[in-house]
């Protein structure tokens, strides 16, 4: 199949780029609908004069239906989105990328989707999407699932499915909360994520910055000490990635910190912690929950970021998580090749 493919891009590369473009197309569609032209139109970064033709080609196919809230997808346009996925996943030779990742850093699976977050946001959703696949994929009776917050990570539980089949599964948060959105945030996301999987879960009802001394009085309180006991023998950890400026702000750490961080060269930030571009941890803040010597010790850790501007801190991160899984989009990915080629 992929010699076929190669040889369609160099004879026809315009069918493939029309292919990428009404996938593309109808992809935005599935994940806003009902959505508006105009928005559709700046959604995708094209004009509304081709959005316009695209869409009358796929209403006279019947993928799509136009009506006064916007344009659905029809259930035959549903169908040749799930098919398409795994032939443009080819067609950008996404399977060798992931391969080439994979041995690089010795992680147990690299899954790409195809796309850039910061170029569309929509990618937001097909990671939760396929990270809520590989999830149901692993998860199985008894399990502790420990997750951290973010919106990346709350797309995932959103797209799990109903559970009916599983008992006991613990859901817990893996750290204290973190900034004003309470949506987003690891209590409210294991919460959900329990409700979704028919298991039970606890919280840690923690600031996310706090002095050592507070730290040190906390941690001996019962529930918080059951709640870390549980973190401990998780086997399931689910988290994303941050750049280290990004997430310093929304840590709310002061600025003299933040100058300090930078000046250290941290680039990756997760659990609190602050990696250098050669993996190493170069700054951590105090926290309860997950850290450095329990991570090491969960059988499935998870990972999923993505967007070319994470590449850096996504390479941080994963030089120090072997046998980890890495759900990432293309535009991180291709820039992580180009980030090891230059290095190596």
């Amino acid at each position: 199949m992929q010699e076929i493919l190669v040889l369609q891009q160099k004879i026809i590369p315009e069918m493939m780029e029309l292919l990428e473009k009404r996938y593309k197309i109808l992809r935005t569609i599935y994940y806003n609908q009902p959505i508006g032209r105009r928005i559709l139109a700046d959604s995708v970064n094209m004009g509304e004069r081709i959005v316009r033709t695209e869409i009358n080609f796929l209403k006279s196919q019947n993928l799509i239906d136009i009506n006064t809230p916007g344009m659905t997808i029809t259930e035959e346009g549903e169908e040749i989105i799930n098919k398409l996925k795994d032939f443009i996943h080819e067609l950008k030779g996404l399977s060798e990328i992931e391969e080439c990742i994979k041995e690089r850093f010795k992680l147990q699976e690299v899954i790409i989707v195809p796309g850039d977050i910061d170029e569309d946001k929509t990618i937001t959703k097909e990671l939760g999407r396929v990270a809520a696949n590989y999830i149901k994929r692993i998860l199985k009776d008894k399990d502790i699932v420990a997750l951290t917050g973010g919106s990346t990570i709350k797309e995932v539980v959103d797209n799990l499915p109903k559970f009916s089949n599983l008992s006991n599964v613990l859901v817990i948060p893996a750290r204290g909360g973190m900034g004003r959105n309470v949506e987003t945030q690891a209590n409210t996301l294991a919460a959900h994520f329990a409700n979704r999987v028919g298991g039970s879960y606890k919280l840690l009802h923690v600031p996310d910055n706090l002095s050592n001394d507070a730290l040190n009085t906390l941690i001996n309180e019962k529930d918080i000490k059951e709640v870390i006991d549980n973190i401990h023998n998780a086997n399931i950890l689910l988290f994303g990635i941050g750049r280290a400026d990004e997430m310093a702000l929304r840590r709310g750490l002061a600025n003299e910190q933040l100058d300090e961080i930078l000046k250290i060269g941290a680039v990756g930030e997760a659990f609190g912690y602050y990696f250098n571009e050669n993996g190493e941890m170069v700054y951590s803040t105090p926290t309860i929950g997950v850290n450095d010597d329990v991570i090491s010790k969960i059988s499935n850790r998870i990972a999923i970021a993505g967007g070319q501007s994470k590449a850096e801190a996504i390479v941080a991160i994963e030089s120090n998580l072997y046998e980890s899984v890495l759900i990432t989009d293309e535009g991180a990915a291709r820039k992580i090749i180009d980030i090891i080629s230059k290095r190596e």
